[in-house]
């Protein structure tokens, strides 16, 4: 593989995730082109590749990783799949990019982490939330002082529901919406105040509106205590109507700051037929809607995937790792159980023989 140019890259999936992947790369192409993508399923990879004119198309993504010339692949596919793709990944000497949340377990978590290592490649953890702008901007203001002493960090995320039948199928998911969202406010807080050490875990989740579609949970709340002092809190729901709502607070002993990352970046518009597009997941475009613009950047995406392609050509170290999707993937399995006990979860929290995260509620709830 090449060490100079753009850095080819492979994307593994075809779906809502794979074409944010695809159209990063073409908003913000320097560094890196997209030259292969691999999905499963018929027509589709084809129909991404048309779209973002990709030049190999495979069924399988195993063919993909024999293509020499691919020097990072990025993982846009369920859950359950993280894992065994990133083994299958390093071991062909390409470099990583893994959505959120990291895998289904811990012990995925430190077989993926290890691979990469003894490989020799990079694991890069896919929180576009380390690159939003809006959130870039408050946590320099942060370290500039601004707001004294931060003692909460919250950050939230609610929808009603997500793209993709899979993520409703807690086998291949792991969990319901604390898993599919609630890694990303786990990983925002936790990035935000400096990595702190986590000290304890609180998680209450409930299924109140899609019991129909799944065994997981569709609305969640969960506190995390950091060694530090500062407390943050993580809301999270697939069970609210209306659209997106994506936003951060941080409080401070000498001020405080609020990010919304929808509505600073639409216009209030009102319309008795409806139009194309307004936003991610917005039920309708009819009454009253707030159409974003330059959706994709005011979410970091096209930033995240310019910084690992970067990355790989050592111009930057990687701000996104394999160690703080394990740190998300713990707290996670406390979040679960927290839930299904009632009560705190002290970390360090690593039980044995977990499938998948979502079984410490479950079977604490049977």
């Amino acid at each position: 593989m090449s060490n100079k140019g753009k850095v080819k890259v492979g994307i593994i999936g075809s779906q809502f995730e794979a074409d944010i992947h695809a159209e990063s790369f073409r908003i913000m192409p320097d560094e890196a082109e997209v030259v292969a993508v691999a999905s499963p399923t018929p027509g589709n990879a084809e129909k991404l590749a048309k779209k973002y004119e990709i030049r190999r198309v495979f069924t399988d993504y195993k063919q993909m990783l024999a293509e020499n010339d691919i020097e990072m692949v990025t993982i846009a596919a369920p859950n359950s799949l993280h894992a065994q793709m990133t083994v299958d990944i390093a071991t062909a000497g390409k470099h990583v990019v893994c959505e959120k949340p990291l895998c289904m377990t811990l012990e995925e978590a430190d077989l993926m982490i290890e691979t990469c290592k003894q490989k020799g490649v990079l694991l890069m953890y896919a929180e576009e939330l380390f690159f939003t702008p809006k959130y870039v901007k408050a946590k320099e203001m942060a370290e500039q002082g601004a707001f004294g002493k931060i003692y909460m960090v919250k950050q939230s995320e609610k929808h009603f529901g997500p793209h993709a039948p899979w993520f409703w199928n807690v086998e291949r998911s792991g969990g319901g919406v604390f898993m599919d969202m609630g890694c990303h406010g786990i990983a925002f807080c936790y990035w935000f105040l400096g990595r702190p050490n986590i000290k304890n875990v609180y998680c209450q989740m409930a299924t109140h509106v899609h019991a129909d579609k799944t065994k997981g949970e569709d609305n969640s709340i969960c506190i995390i205590e950091f060694a530090n002092g500062a407390v943050g809190l993580i809301e999270d729901s697939w069970a609210r109507r209306g659209g997106m709502e994506d936003r951060i607070e941080v409080y401070g002993e000498g001020g405080v700051t609020y990010a919304d990352l929808h509505m600073g970046n639409a216009l209030p518009t009102y319309s008795e037929y409806g139009y194309g597009y307004a936003v991610e997941k917005a039920p309708t475009t009819k009454g009253w809607t707030w159409p974003v613009f330059e959706e994709l950047w005011n979410y970091g995406f096209p930033q995240e995937m310019y910084h690992f392609a970067r990355c790989v050509r050592g111009k930057e170290e990687p701000q996104a790792t394999g160690e703080d999707g394990r740190v998300v993937q713990e707290v996670l399995y406390a979040g679960y159980q927290s839930a299904g006990k009632g009560h705190k979860i002290e970390l360090p929290f690593q039980p044995k023989g977990i499938k998948k995260p979502i079984d410490l509620w479950l079977n604490a709830k049977a």
